[in-house]
Parts: structure tokens; C-alpha cells; sequence
């Protein structure tokens, strides 16, 4: 922790506010203002002549940072406007037939994702929903035991948002694969908080973003497709950015790029890629193998803290089960967060679950008892910040 203190000016908020949300919006580091000003110099003085001199291939840059990250083969990574678009690329790579037309995917994926999957109906899927535990956990066994010869796709979190809970995806790759269905792993909560190595888990897609962990800002979601995909299907949503003579301007061309930008489609948000590259530098520096270890003895105090208190929490007490979020169920939960946010303590709400405290690398054992003591201050005293 003392090792991983000196990052901490890297991210200005943090010398104003004690910031405990990073699996909402991770901390800008510093130098991603330096980059969009590089950014906008390019604009200013290049113009139009910057896509050929970097911007064509900036997708393919952050591509291959994201790759080291995630243990994904090269080429093997492309970028995309948010998740949602991500996996709906990833969906168009499978079509429904009269054996195999299920979607499985579970009741505490994110919303966003379930109306991507429930919109797949009107193609000819049916969609399998399955239900959390009490909880709010659902095992990888339990998604696996969904899983039959009618199954087309798996989607699942490999984190979920609301518990933080680490599903394990090995019995549903291992099922999944058995029936001939393909696995789409969202792992916007796990990368960069939690050791990953795609390869390894043998999924055929896994998408992510580098908005929260990653501390690369919106409009940087990423999707991994196995060399396995690639070799034998192509989306059905795609663009000029996929071919390799995308200035050909020829509507009949069919001939993709063999990196991951065969994957994508329309133009690129180059400001956003900009704004992702220092986040990506300073999480390969640090190495996530350390974030994690940090994570887990702030996590665990956090938990020691909750239960010294009486208050409830949903997060998982193995620390094999709990990525970096510790949600607290306290009275009136909602009010407290909003309290704390207006005073500098910056947390974030969710129905069902409470306060979600989500410390990265950069926050302090210190920051972790302020943070609690200010909490149990506003139960006890009721001290709410005015608000609608």
C-alpha cells in the first residue's frame, strides 16, 4: 500500500476529495489533459491529414494496451463506443436457427445488456434469464445448469455490478462449449481490479470499457473476439473502419483486416482514445496483479468496518468471490449518499444494495476509516445536505 501511495498525485481529485468510486468513473490521471491537448494541437495544426499520420490507427494503439491487460493474442481487440455496442457486435455474429436459439443470460447483468438481449427476440431468439440467490450472487454453476442443446449464447458478468460478486465463468465456458454455444464475458467490472486473462478462460467474446478501473474516461469500450471467431464468422454489424481498402469508397468490398478493427464499424471517437491512454500506461505500470492485492485488504477492512457497525452488506466474504466494491445497506442509504457526496466523499447509490464503496490503487487504508466515520456520523446525527 506505502508502494502504491506515490501514484496518487498522478490523479488530481484526489488531493480534494476522498474518491471512492471507481467502478463508476475511475480517476483522471493527470496526464490525460496533456493528451487531449496533444489531441486538439493535432486538429488544430494537421487537420484532416491526422487520420493517415495516427488517428486511423489509434483504435488499433489502445487495442493492443488493452490486450496486454486482459491476457487477449494480438489483433485481437477492438474498440467501440460504449459496451452495449460492443456486445451487440458480438451478437451479430450469431443467428438463431431452428435448434439453437436461446439466449441464457442472468437477472443481475446490467440493465443495459438484458435490453440488448431481450431486443434479439424480435430475430428469433427466446431469452433465459436466470435468477440471482438471495444474495444477489449468481454462481458460474448456476448459469452453467441453464445451459442445454437448445442454448445459442451465454452473456454474463464476469463481475456484478451491484455485489461485486466474481462469478466464476469456468463451468459455463466448459457447458456452453459442450452444446455448441458461444460465451459472451462482460467483464466491465473486472478488468483492471481483478487479474484477467482471456485466453485462458477460453471465451469467445469478452467486453469491458475503460471508463471505470482502467481510468480511461467514456467512449473507450473494448471487444475481445478469440482467433477461433474471427476464423469462421464475421458481424453483421460493421463499417468502413473493418476493410482493408476503406478509401476504395466501394460498397461491394468484403475483404476485413486481419487485426481487431475487423471488428468494428463507423468512425471512431478519437478524443476519447486520447483521453484512455495514460489511464492504460499507469494500470500496466502498476501491474493488476498488485491493484488486486491492494483491493483485497481494503475491501476486507471495509467489511471489518461494516460489521463492527451492525449495517448490512450484500458483498461476498471470500475474498475469491469479491472484486473492488463493497456495497453498505445503511438507513436511509440514499440520503447518506447524497450527503456524502455534497461534502467531498464520493460514493454512489444503488436500489436494493445501498452505498457502493469502490477503492482502487490509489486510496489509502486512512481514506477507508474517514470514510466510515463519516458514514456512521451521518446515521447517527441524521445531518443530511439539503437537497429536492
Amino acid at each position: 500500500m506505502d508502494e502504491l501511495a506515490r501514484w496518487r498525485e498522478e490523479f488530481p481529485i484526489l488531493s480534494r476529495t476522498l474518491y471512492m468510486i471507481s467502478n463508476s468513473l475511475g480517476a483522471m490521471p493527470r496526464a490525460a489533459a496533456r493528451s487531449l491537448a496533444d489531441y486538439a494541437e493535432m486538429w488544430a495544426t494537421r487537420g484532416v491529414r491526422a487520420w493517415e499520420e495516427r488517428w486511423w490507427e489509434l483504435a488499433g494503439e489502445l487495442g493492443a494496451r488493452i490486450e496486454a491487460i486482459i491476457g487477449a493474442p494480438a489483433g485481437s481487440v477492438s474498440m467501440h463506443e460504449n459496451v452495449t455496442t460492443a456486445e451487440a457486435v458480438a451478437l451479430s455474429c450469431v443467428g438463431p436457427d431452428a435448434e439453437k436459439r436461446t439466449i441464457v443470460c442472468t437477472a443481475m447483468d446490467f440493465p443495459s445488456a438484458v435490453y440488448l438481449y431481450k431486443g434479439q427476440r424480435d430475430l428469433g431468439f427466446d431469452l433465459h434469464v436466470v435468477p440471482a440467490l438471495d444474495d444477489l450472487s449468481v454462481p458460474g454453476e448456476r448459469i452453467a445448469a441453464a445451459i442445454d442443446e437448445r442454448t445459442a449464447v451465454v452473456c454474463l458478468s464476469h463481475v456484478l455490478f451491484r455485489s461485486s460478486y466474481i462469478v466464476d465463468p469456468v463451468p459455463v465456458v466448459e457447458k456452453a462449449h459442450s452444446v455448441g454455444a458461444m460465451v459472451v464475458l462482460d467483464g466491465y467490472q473486472s478488468a483492471g481490479i481483478i487479474p484477467v486473462d482471456v485466453a485462458a478462460l477460453g471465451v469467445d467474446f469478452f467486453v469491458g470499457g475503460c471508463l471505470k478501473w482502467l481510468c480511461g474516461g467514456p467512449g473507450n469500450a473494448f471487444l475481445y473476439t478469440a482467433p477461433w471467431v474471427k476464423a469462421r464468422t464475421r458481424p453483421r454489424l460493421t463499417g468502413w473502419l473493418s476493410r482493408t481498402a476503406p478509401f476504395a469508397f466501394d460498397i461491394d468490398a468484403t475483404e476485413v483486416r486481419r487485426d481487431g478493427m475487423a471488428m468494428m464499424n463507423g468512425t471512431p471517437a478519437i478524443p476519447a482514445y486520447y483521453a484512455a491512454l495514460p489511464g492504460l500506461d499507469i494500470i500496466t505500470q502498476v501491474g493488476v496483479d498488485r491493484i488486486r492485492a491492494a483491493s483485497t485488504a481494503m475491501t476486507r477492512r471495509l467489511l471489518e468496518l461494516v460489521d463492527a457497525s451492525g449495517y448490512r452488506s450484500v458483498a461476498s466474504r471470500d475474498p475469491a468471490r469479491l472484486a473492488g466494491t463493497v456495497a453498505v445497506d445503511v438507513p436511509d442509504a440514499a440520503l447518506v449518499a447524497r450527503t456524502l457526496n455534497a461534502r467531498d466523499f464520493v460514493v454512489d447509490y444503488r436500489p436494493g444494495v445501498g452505498i457502493r464503496l469502490s477503492p482502487h490503487f490509489y486510496n489509502t487504508m486512512d481514506e477507508i476509516d474517514a470514510m466510515m466515520r463519516e458514514i456512521d456520523r451521518i446515521v447517527r446525527t441524521r445531518d443530511f445536505a439539503p437537497g429536492p
